[in-house]
């Protein structure tokens, strides 16, 4: 499935990929040091994702599920 993250105030995707859930979008774009600061990630599910270095400031994760998330 396809994967579009995108920046929370103007919409610009910022990353985007194919991968099995948006976890795995999410820490592909980590991994690749993509700079996720305001990216919109509301809702997600991010339980146990490896977010070690990830940029999230300004992020917005209203509701996102970030348990274990490290």
């Amino acid at each position: 499935m396809k994967f579009e993250i995108r920046h929370h105030y103007t919409g610009q995707i910022i990353f985007e990929c194919d991968a099995d859930s948006l976890k795995l979008a999410v820490e592909a774009a980590v991994k690749r040091k993509i700079d996720l600061s305001c990216a919109s990630l509301v809702g997600a599910s991010l339980i146990g994702a490896r977010l070690d270095g990830a940029r999230l400031d300004g992020a917005r994760l209203d509701g996102a599920r970030l348990d274990g998330a490290g």
